[in-house]
């Protein structure tokens, strides 16, 4: 939404009857129901995922488009803008409550079941088991190495600092107008969380092969990759938004005063790099 658009776009735009939620909800279902089809050794379930994230993607790039060119011919104005930001902000508090509950799960199990797990009732099955965070009983599951904080984790969390950094350098400068600056550090932010998700790739490899631990490793295992698998998600997601964003702004959209898109991108890249640190200290560090 540009300006210029504010004082002539309607009270409140209601877009007429569209076939994008439907066609939406299609693909979804056909991409989940490939997803357990293929978990579950059909043979059909790996063409149908395929199929239904490919259909996803072309139903969003569809449906965003639209959306983009009503913001640009002036049908958004302040109204629409603010329910905009209300419902960034309700989505974002969607995904704390998700995360809440994989943080949850993993303070259960190291609070409530390892000590019970160590208690006296549990010595005759398991006498030589103690109540430390990466132990499991005695035969139950091949044994590995837990993950530690250095080098990866620490440099990961650098890159994800870094990229707050450049990400609200290129925000402060489109608000002073100055759009090759803020394509500029907008494009490092980007480059910022690639490297981030390489990184984390070479981790994944190093735990599998080098360390045996794996998603079938226990507790551990599973809270592990749980936690640092669904954060890289959101963080590729992340990168998707704003290298959208930063495609926008090179076709000339954004203006200082108008700029919701940028803004809900860089307020859920924030949320995930609030996470990232909530993730360094509680997985790596405890």
């Amino acid at each position: 939404m540009g300006s210029q658009h504010a004082k002539t776009a309607p009270y409140y735009f209601v877009p007429g009857p569209s076939k994008w939620p439907v066609l939406a909800g299609a693909s979804l279902l056909l991409t989940m129901a490939g997803a357990s089809a293929w978990v579950n050794g059909y043979g059909w379930g790996p063409v149908a995922n395929i199929l239904g994230i490919l259909a996803t993607i072309v139903v969003l790039f569809k449906w965003f488009g639209e959306a983009f060119a009503e913001s640009e011919s002036g049908l958004y104005g302040d109204r629409i803008d603010l329910s905009f930001r209300w419902s960034m902000s309700w989505f974002i508090f969607s995904e704390v409550m998700f995360f809440a509950g994989f943080f949850g799960a993993l303070f259960y199990a190291r609070s409530v079941t390892m000590p019970w797990l160590a208690d006296i009732d549990h010595k005759v099955i398991w006498p030589d088991f103690t109540a430390q965070w990466g132990n499991t009983p005695g035969g139950t599951i091949d044994p590995f190495t837990k993950m530690g904080p250095f080098p990866i984790p620490t440099i990961n969390t650098a890159l994800l600092l870094a990229s707050g950094v450049t990400l609200t350098i290129s925000h402060h400068a489109l608000r002073l107008g100055q759009r090759g600056k803020t394509a500029f550090w907008l494009a490092a932010t980007i480059l910022l969380g690639a490297v981030f998700m390489g990184f984390q790739v070479y981790e994944y490899m190093h735990a599998y092969s080098e360390l045996n631990l794996k998603l079938t490793s226990g507790i551990y295992g599973s809270t592990f990759f749980m936690l640092t698998g669904f954060h890289g998600f959101h963080v590729t997601l992340g990168a998707i938004m704003l290298a959208v964003v930063l495609y926008r702004l090179m076709k000339g959209h954004f203006t200082p005063e108008n700029h919701f898109g940028f803004e809900g991108a860089a307020w859920y890249w924030h949320f995930v790099d609030v996470v990232w640190l909530g993730l360094y200290v509680v997985v790596y560090w405890l």
